[in-house]
């Protein structure tokens, strides 16, 4: 599964370069700046396309498809995020990716995420660790979350939940602490597992968000989980992944900001 997701992504990959600085349809979906190009569903299309002929019986859950409605079952699930980053992208911002992730009765087996315009290969089996091209990933060492280097992200949709990113934000940047906003919430994680960031929380992301990026993390010695570290589920409101050595510290962080 693993070697056939990065066929699918590389061959993705091809299609987002070849149309990246050009002049190309865009619309809006849910949201006024939660864009969707052409090659979103080009991508998409291809991703799917391979999976489908080697894996017959799959069953996909895709960010403009959709398809499937549950992620139980021993078929496997492809999640798909064809183009993570569409604002990025429809900007000419290199910052975008491709993340697909294997999903069997619920767990996560496999992941990929790539970066076409830099090369960057992350990927991840269940119990095999996690990986950039060949060199295996391994989170930081950071201790405290005074030290940290973080990142995070925030809804497209106005409301209570934007309201309490923006409010998580500006208590991080009061406190002199560094973060980024990226607005690729699958690379924000692989950076994660790569040690590049100690720490990342969003709120309402969908599982093509993050599916494969939550293995990767794992995989490189971090840990997932919700604000109040209960056990991280495809689909929950709430994901935070760390390094694992500051996860309590900012656990108790969002919490507290986040509940009040």
């Amino acid at each position: 599964m693993l070697d056939l997701s990065i066929f699918a992504a590389l061959k993705s990959g091809d299609i987002l370069k070849e149309g990246f600085g050009t002049h190309y349809s865009i619309r809006s979906k849910e949201g006024k700046h939660n864009l969707v190009t052409e090659f979103d569903i080009k991508s998409e299309e291809t991703i799917i396309n391979i999976l489908k002929k080697e894996v017959p019986d799959s069953e996909f859950l895709a960010e403009e498809s959709g398809i499937s409605n549950s992620l139980q079952g021993q078929s496997v699930k492809w999640v798909i995020d064809p183009l993570d980053g569409t604002v990025n992208f429809a900007h000419n911002i290199p910052i975008f990716s491709i993340s697909i992730a294997a999903v069997i009765d619920g767990e996560i087996k496999c992941g990929v995420i790539y970066n076409p315009l830099n090369g960057e290969l992350f990927t991840a089996m269940k119990g095999n660790g996690a990986f950039l091209g060949k060199k295996k990933l391994q989170t930081s060492n950071i201790s405290s979350l005074l030290d940290a280097f973080l990142v995070t992200g925030f809804p497209y949709k106005a409301g209570a939940a934007n309201n309490k990113s923006a409010e998580l934000f500006i208590n991080v940047v009061q406190r002199g602490i560094p973060i980024r906003r990226l607005g690729s919430a699958a690379l924000d994680l692989a950076y994660v597992a790569a040690g590049r960031f100690d720490g990342f929380w969003e709120m309402e992301l969908r599982p093509w968000d993050v599916a494969a990026g939550v293995i990767i993390v794992q995989e490189a010695g971090g840990i997932v989980s919700q604000f109040d570290n209960s056990p991280f589920n495809l689909g929950d409101e709430t994901i935070l992944a760390t390094n694992g050595l500051i996860h309590s510290e900012v656990s108790n962080f969002l919490i507290n900001h986040y509940e009040n």
